[in-house]
């Protein structure tokens, strides 16, 4: 990954991650339903996002990659579309792997490409839903991982 950093995201990043995370959704997710307008996504990503987890990025101009973790779960993992398969994402959730002995996560049942990521990083299916409890209202499953 020459060029890209990994950091810790700074508070006055939201807006920018924000944008990435409705970019990854309409591009690589396009059967989620669009729930929220983009101000509400920047006021998400401050005020809940930003004081709940912990943000990693990865960046080289712009932001490439993000990943929002807290005690036990990984709430958010998101890479730019131009750079899936490039080592952006093992290396963001390397950071919450590190952080935590065991995490958890919320996938879309639909979304293959992550399901075949988390497996591939030693995730395991926990639980599958119908997607009632969730603001999609779009089928899912739970992860865990385990140090």
């Amino acid at each position: 990954m020459p060029g890209i950093t990994i950091r810790e995201a700074r508070p006055d990043e939201h807006r920018a991650v924000a944008i990435l995370f409705r970019l990854v959704r309409e591009r690589c997710l396009p059967y989620l339903p669009r729930l929220h307008e983009p101000a509400e996504d920047a006021a998400f990503f401050r005020d809940h996002v930003f004081t709940e987890c912990t943000v990693w990025i990865a960046e080289s101009e712009a932001i490439l990659g993000f990943c929002a973790f807290r005690p036990g779960w990984v709430d958010h993992l998101y890479i730019h579309p131009d750079c899936h398969q490039q080592g952006l994402g093992t290396a963001l959730l390397a950071r919450a792997q590190a952080a935590e002995p065991t995490l958890q996560l919320w996938v879309f049942q639909q979304n293959h490409r992550a399901i075949r990521f988390y497996e591939a990083a030693g995730f395991r299916l926990i639980e599958q839903t119908d997607g009632s409890r969730n603001e999609e209202k779009t089928p899912d499953a739970r992860y865990r991982w385990d140090r």
